[in-house]
């Protein structure tokens, strides 16, 4: 759906903004591009759908090089791409019902077919019942939930989101992206999704890349990346690495806590005749799954039975060793 190799951005002063950007995107993913305010994610939004342009490399979308596209064929290839901001860009003089009316008006559409999308998507972002409300009587949720709503009132393969959730509590938040899982779900629609909010990714997103300084330091399933917890990642949690013992072995190990990993401890001290120590970790939601991951130390002569017991649970697990080190963190050293 999305094909982009080693595409460079720089302003018209000559300052680089996005440096050999290379990802793909599958059609009806939700991918996170992720990074502080600055890194560049929201200009590689732009460059998808034509907004901003670049100086090298291929931005390939839906099969089209963008760069090569003429205006018209550009302002085409919009309409199948919807857009969410963070501020809803709503009109404030007009209801709820013409917000979402607007693309189709614009592009000539019959006020018949209007009003059957209109009430349709209303119904599924559900505010059928506030269709004659102004957007000065709306909650924030319930705002971006009318930006959703119009976004894909031309049916849209991709649907980008610019920091959709950053201006919503963390309840409203929820609902949002549960509302753009839904959405993804049922019409395998393409979402992209800028934030800075790691809880975002974690709840949303299959697939991430961390973007610093226009440079990609980390990318992958967001559940790899959380489990490599590469140094880009720690820097945007605010989290030091885990100091680990000198003494024993070290291991990473991730697990379902909802399945029969439920009880992954007590499981393992049963088999195994002895407790880990636990160096960090904890349980975290990923797509509203639970799931353990967490750094073990074992003694040396504990290895076998240890190893033995997860290969058998079949649980993702490594021996956190320099090699390790230095593969989980390939190509992620913070520039100066």
């Amino acid at each position: 759906m999305i094909e982009i190799q080693h595409l460079g951005k720089s302003w018209a002063d000559g300052g680089e903004v996005l440096k050999d950007i290379s990802l793909d995107i599958a059609d009806g993913e939700m991918y996170a591009l992720v990074g502080r305010s600055g890194a560049g994610k929201s200009t590689l939004l732009r460059c998808i759908n034509g907004l901003t342009d670049y100086q090298s490399g291929s931005m390939v979308v839906d099969g089209h090089e963008i760069k090569d596209m003429p205006y018209k064929e550009i302002r085409e290839l919009r309409r199948q791409i919807g857009m969410v901001f963070q501020q809803f860009s709503l009109l404030e003089r007009e209801t709820v019902y013409n917000n979402v009316a607007l693309p189709m008006k614009c592009w000539g559409y019959k006020s018949e077919e209007i009003d059957k999308k209109v009430m349709s998507l209303l119904e599924l972002v559900g505010l059928a019942d506030r269709k004659d409300a102004r957007p000065r009587g709306l909650s924030g949720g319930q705002k971006q939930r009318v930006a959703i709503a119009r976004a894909l009132t031309m049916d849209p393969k991709i649907l980008l989101c610019d920091e959709a959730t950053s201006a919503l509590d963390p309840k409203t938040t929820s609902s949002i992206l549960d509302l753009l899982m839904e959405i993804n779900g049922e019409t395998g629609i393409t979402i992209v999704i800028v934030t800075h909010q790691m809880e975002v990714v974690r709840k949303a997103c299959r697939k991430a890349c961390i973007l610093e300084r226009g440079v990609i330091k980390s990318m992958g399933d967001v559940l790899d990346i959380f489990y490599r917890r590469p140094a880009s990642l720690l820097r945007l949690l605010g989290e030091d690495q885990a100091s680990l013992p000198d003494e024993g072995v070290n291991l990473r190990v991730a697990y379902d806590a909802e399945g029969p990993g439920a009880s992954f401890f007590e499981s393992f001290s049963k088999e195994t005749g002895f407790v880990p120590e636990v160096v960090d970790g904890g349980i975290q939601n990923f797509r509203n799954r639970a799931t353990g991951l967490f750094t073990l130390n074992v003694r040396e002569e504990d290895l076998g039975r240890a190893g033995g017991f997860l290969d058998r649970a079949a649980l993702k697990w490594d021996r956190i060793d320099e090699e390790w080190i230095a593969e989980s963190t390939r190509g992620d050293e913070e520039e100066e």
